[in-house]
């Protein structure tokens, strides 16, 4: 099959991310709880953004926010939260990046009581 073969939704056939979103990660089931985590936080940041942004902006998220460790990210302060608001890579709101944080610290709150992220989600 060529990528020609593919069949796409109409919304990802006017950018190549798109494309490539839609052939490798749309719709395709994902158990693993800290990459479920990531896209989650991603959704978040996405909320009044078209998703094409967030993709554009993916690479500069995972580098902003430690690759989306949650040990990590639950440990930033404001140093960081200020580092990231001027970091032009991202959306920089700040409501969503403290969210991303709080969430960071949700997550090891689960995992440390025994609750598996991906049963959550």
């Amino acid at each position: 099959m060529t990528i020609s073969d593919v069949t796409r939704c109409r919304w990802a056939q006017s950018d190549p991310l798109l494309a490539a979103y839609h052939d490798a990660e749309w719709g395709v089931p994902e158990r693993d709880p800290r990459a479920l985590w990531e896209k989650l936080m991603l959704d978040g940041f996405q909320a009044g953004l078209a998703w094409i942004t967030i993709l554009r902006k993916r690479d500069a998220f995972r580098a902003a926010f430690a690759g989306f460790d949650p040990e990590t990210v639950a440990g930033f302060g404001e140093d960081d939260v200020t580092a990231m608001l001027a970091n032009a890579g991202i959306v920089r709101s700040r409501a969503k990046i403290e969210a991303t944080i709080g969430n960071a610290r949700a997550y090891l709150a689960m995992r440390d009581a025994g609750e598996d992220f991906a049963d959550f989600v």
